[in-house]
């Protein structure tokens, strides 16, 4: 083997330094600029002016080589020759080079910081980490304007709210999603972006997850057969919170997160000491779903309720004011809210009482229940002018409720039906009969409805292998008679936006099948996208978008930990529920406002919401949660009662 030239090791060498970066690069440039300097004044010191040393021609060949303007100043042929030589290396040695290296030097600067590569330096703040379809609607939860956030703020000691957002890459699409709504948009000055994973404690550090006031860690969509779930990732992001919380000795900051697998739920608490509030999706949405398929018309209801809506939503106030009052006595200064019960300590958690009696009287350290449209309104007012009429709601057993039976069509499958199943098999005064039709082997269905509890064995399940999008496929299962038809958005597909196309494709084959159809079932549609909810021109159908409704309860959470008992209390079988009952059920004679319906309904020691109308208003809506208290109801037949009642433990 030859050896290597002097050329190829030169070439070598600089080479090693040019990639350490533009540093390295400006000490190579100034090495060339100092040995052309070394030539060019040797080379011009024989033609130099008596006196002149070696040291003058240096210089000279330097002021030749970074300035083109002494060019005309030099006499001699040779002297001009070498000061040619010396002008041209400038322009490419000095000017060129050296712009190069500074143009490029600022054009990676630029693009780290586009990328949000460099650390945050605030404290106090709240970091999402990761970047999914729960994102933007999580983003626009906690900047709207509402009591939650400013009383988070306040209790950091601080007045301006800063968000940053954790994603895998930050670039212009990001950024421009973000300001496509109105309400983040106004709000960008106080959004931060940076670039990187909850899997790096480096990536951690960036967003200064520790310096947090609250860290929110949201699902994200999964294939089917992927090893690395969500819920790994977030096991493994508390783990690496609790490994550096435990290094620097500080305390793991309060964390709100999502799971898919309520069954991971423990695992998630060894793994993270600090505190930590959980919400599990599979097993939420699937309650949100039972309680749809059961009460037809509840998925307005969550709609309002649990996401950004102009409508009403549940607050929890403190009771520092109200300390030996009695519930009534509360009820009577909040004209515009409705109060549905309290949150009482029950050692490191609370006691969640919804639908107590009136008489109940408030001690230190209570909170109270109130649906309200905004957060000043369930305030009670002590200094009401006109207060309310008093509520006699005195405690009474829980009614049982019987529904007979249930036949159900679900059309498709994702991993929250044996959730589904599972919660069905808790209503123990129902009957349930489903069939499932999808392209999924039955014999994985079965199984894995079988694994996910001992309480589906409760619910007679058929399957079809079969495409709902063909027509062909349910023109026959359509002419049985089911009470409701569940259309799901498929976790196969590689988007939501296509497990959505499905669905809504799915919905217009079977509306188009029930046309000539004596019997009009429900049809619930699920949505992971709440633009694509609009395309849907529904009559009679209703549609469930998960993902706005677990971020805004993610958002909910990490303003006011409590309100997840509360939820959770109150969309599990059982205990407190919320139902939709005849007027019939009631005595209804003397009933002309909604006044006067809460006392004929509290005398049954239960909560009455609002109006479910059978006819739609001009904007489509047929609920009126919280109406004014002295608007006359003008019931018609059909209209249903919303009613906060209390049933037997599953």
């Amino acid at each position: 083997m030859l050896p290597f030239s002097f050329v190829d090791r030169l070439r070598y060498l600089v080479e090693r330094q040019f990639i350490k970066g533009a540093h390295y690069q400006l000490l190579v440039v100034a090495a060339f600029i100092a040995l052309i300097s070394l030539i060019g004044g040797w080379l011009a010191w024989p033609s130099a002016p008596e006196g002149s040393n070696l040291a003058d021609s240096v210089w000279w060949a330097f002021l030749r080589l970074t300035d083109p303007g002494y060019l005309g100043d030099d006499e001699g042929t040779w002297r001009r020759i070498v000061s040619t030589a010396l002008t041209v290396s400038g322009y490419v040695v000095f000017l060129g080079a050296l712009v190069a290296i500074m143009t490029r030097w600022l054009i990676d600067v630029m693009v780290k910081l586009e990328q949000g590569l460099t650390p945050v330096t605030v404290t106090d703040h709240i970091v999402i980490l990761g970047w999914t379809n729960r994102t933007i609607p999580l983003v626009q939860e906690i900047l709207d304007v509402s009591g939650g956030i400013q009383r988070l703020l306040r209790a950091r000691d601080t007045k301006r709210l800063r968000l940053v957002i954790l994603a895998d890459e930050i670039n212009a699409d990001r950024v421009q999603e973000l300001r496509e709504i109105p309400l983040i948009r106004r709000s960008m000055s106080n959004i931060i972006l940076r670039s990187g994973t909850s899997l790096q404690p480096e990536d951690l550090d960036r967003v200064a997850c520790l310096q947090a006031a609250v860290v929110l860690i949201p699902g994200r969509n999964q294939s089917a057969n992927e090893l690395l779930t969500g819920d790994v990732e977030t096991i493994k992001a508390l783990l690496t919170l609790q490994a550096q919380a435990h290094l620097r000795g500080t305390a793991p900051p309060y964390v709100v997160a999502e799971i898919d697998d309520m069954r991971k739920l423990n695992v998630l608490r060894r793994a993270y000491s600090g505190p930590l509030e959980v919400v599990a999706s599979d097993a939420m949405v699937s309650r949100l779903f039972a309680q749809s398929l059961v009460h037809p018309g509840m998925s307005e209801l969550f709609g309002e309720v649990m996401t950004v809506h102009e409508g009403n939503e549940f607050y929890i106030r403190s009771t520092d004011n109200c300390v030996g009052q009695s519930l009534g006595e509360i009820g009577r200064h909040a004209p515009q809210a409705i109060l549905c019960g309290l949150m009482r300590p029950h050692g490191d958690s609370w006691r969640t009482w919804l639908n107590a009696p009136s008489d109940e009287v408030i001690r230190q350290g209570d909170k109270i229940v109130m649906l309200a449209r905004d957060y000043t309104h369930a305030e009670p007012q002590n200094n009401t002018e006109q207060p309310l009429r008093p509520l006699q709601r005195p405690q009474r057993q829980p009614k049982a409720e019987s529904g007979g039976l249930r036949r159900m069509l679900i059309l498709g499958w994702n991993r929250r039906v044996p959730a589904l199943i599972h919660e069905l098999a808790g209503y123990t005064g129902y009957h349930f009969e489903v069939h499932v039709v999808a392209v999924i082997d039955p014999l994985e269905r079965t199984k894995e409805i079988s694994a996910y509890s001992d309480l589906t064995a409760g619910v007679s399940c058929q399957h079809t292998q079969a495409d709902y999008m063909v027509e062909g496929a349910l023109r026959g299962l359509l002419q049985q008679r089911f009470d409701s038809v569940l259309l799901l958005s498929s976790d196969r597909m590689d988007s939501g936006e296509e497990a959505d196309a499905r669905a809504m494709v799915g919905y217009l084959v079977v509306d188009e099948l029930l046309l000539e159809s004596s019997h009009k079932p429900q049809i619930l549609l699920e949505l992971s996208d709440p633009a694509n909810d609009a395309l849907v021109v529904r009559k009679r159908g209703e549609s469930i978008v998960s993902p706005m409704i677990l971020s805004h309860l993610m958002a909910q959470i990490a303003q006011r930990r409590e309100l997840g008992l509360m939820l959770e209390e109150l969309f599990t079988t059982g205990g407190a529920q919320i139902v939709f009952c005849k007027s019939s059920d009631y005595s209804m004679q003397s009933v002309t406002t909604f006044a006067d319906l809460e006392a004929v309904i509290a005398l049954q020691g239960e909560t009455a919401l609002g109006i479910y109308r059978n006819k739609p208003d001009e904007q489509g809506r047929r609920l009126q949660l919280n109406p004014p208290r002295d608007q006359p109801l003008r019931l018609q037949q059909g209209d249903q009662l919303v009613v906060l009642t209390t049933l037997p433990e599953a």
